[in-house]
């Protein structure tokens, strides 16, 4: 893949690197630049800084927003190719940045983030000399932010791997450049990873190859042009659980020797909040709509993937005719979520229709946390979130049973 580069200060060299991946942010994007200079100015002045802007070839003028916001920090625009679009080919770029560039910490911020402050490069960054190889954010996000996250890549991760990273595709994180190194040694690499699935793939390979991870409490909101589950996730959300599940299957090694979690070192924790993240919606009767429509198109796959106990808890929730009276625990949940994982490491169902079947379960599930948490605010939903993930560890033995029930009937185990 042959990039553009644009390099007006002819930068040879960087100790830190912060990146900033985009796709027509020409909008957006002279916002985060002008934080993150000011924020390297303060805290990192001994350090050779660059900034780079990581993009799609943008239609938009892009490039030209990012390059004409003035900054005393150096700038360095890089694009994939006319046509090769995906936010993972945007930071593949920016691995090979800072092997080539000898950076000793890499920072990645979103382009159209509103609430970032020069602290966030601080918080990011400091571990990163400090022995840290991938820093993940802590920031307090609106209930219904993040779904994608809330309601599987945080427990699963937790769950399969034993760490808790709240934010485990958050957005803004930082590495270090070892394991920028270690990114593109990597052998699973696809168009899944090359889009949307690019954090929970770089999280987990930093956990399951035990590089030292930890996570930055950041002290304000996140906010950001925020999207709703039951109209715009869906390619996300495929991208990111398929790449879950391929992570699954290659270190299953690692998963099934790990019974409990622990929670990660925090640094900059107890700084405080300052404001609120702004109010979404998310319109309810879309979300039930999504779920009843889903079992009329995806009945038969439904049938295959789930074992009975669980198909007939599925079919009563059809009976619910008020979106707002919908709801369903969390074991079953979870139990949906690892026989969709067994069922895609088996692949008798092509992959690509197994997880366009799933949409309509996490509509569902979303759904019935809406309507749980309704009245509660961010501390309460946050506990309610943390007993969630507390019923995926305690279900794991349903997975390993289930995962190693269906490889027995596949003949995947060897006697001798």
């Amino acid at each position: 893949m042959n990039s553009i580069i644009k390099n007006p200060q002819n930068v040879k060299e960087a100790e830190l690197i912060v990146g900033i991946p985009s796709y027509n942010e020409a909008d957006n994007i002279a916002y985060p630049t002008d934080i993150v200079s000011r924020g390297l100015e303060e805290y990192f002045p001994d350090k050779k800084s660059v900034i780079i802007n990581v993009d799609n070839n943008s239609p938009d003028g892009t490039m030209d927003a990012f390059l004409n916001t003035p900054t005393r920090i150096p700038k360095v625009y890089i694009s994939t190719p006319e046509g090769v679009k995906g936010k993972g080919n945007n930071l593949m770029n920016l691995f090979r940045a800072a092997v080539e560039l000898n950076a000793k910490a890499v920072i990645v911020v979103d382009a159209d983030l509103k609430s970032i402050t020069p602290q966030w490069v601080r918080y990011l960054g400091e571990p990163l000399f400090a022995g840290v190889d991938y820093i993940t954010p802590i920031y307090v996000r609106h209930k219904y932010d993040g779904t994608i996250t809330n309601h599987i890549s945080y427990p699963m991760l937790r769950t399969l791997f034993g760490l808790r990273v709240r934010q485990p595709i958050g957005g803004d994180f930082g590495f270090s450049g070892k394991l920028a190194r270690a990114f593109l040694s990597e052998k699973l690499w696809n168009e899944k990873t090359s889009n949307f699935g690019i954090d929970i793939w770089m999280t987990t390979i930093a956990i399951a190859r035990r590089f030292n991870v930890s996570q930055a409490f950041l002290g304000s909101p996140k906010i950001h042009r925020v999207k709703d589950p039951s109209k715009h996730l869906s390619k996300m959300f495929i991208e990111v659980v398929s790449t879950l599940f391929d992570l699954m299957i290659d270190f299953e090694y690692f998963w099934k020797d790990t019974f409990e979690s622990k929670p990660s070192s925090i640094y900059g924790f107890g700084l405080g909040i300052n404001g609120e993240p702004p109010e979404i919606k998310v319109n309810i009767e879309n979300l039930l709509k999504s779920f009843k429509n889903g079992y009329k198109k995806f009945k038969d796959i439904w049938d295959e993937i789930l074992p009975i106990a669980e198909k007939n808890e599925v079919e009563k929730l059809l009976d619910i005719e008020r979106a707002s009276k919908f709801y369903y625990p969390s074991w079953l949940w979870s139990r949906i979520i690892f026989n969709y994982a067994v069922a895609y490491r088996n692949n008798v169902i092509d992959r690509e229709k197994l997880m366009e079947s799933l949409i309509p379960f996490y509509h569902s599930r979303v759904l019935s946390y809406v309507n749980k948490t309704i009245n509660m605010d961010t501390k309460d939903s946050e506990e309610y979130l943390e007993n969630i993930t507390r019923i995926f560890e305690k279900e794991k033995y349903y997975l390993i049973e289930r995962w190693d029930e269906c490889k027995r009937k596949q003949g995947g185990f060897f006697f001798f």
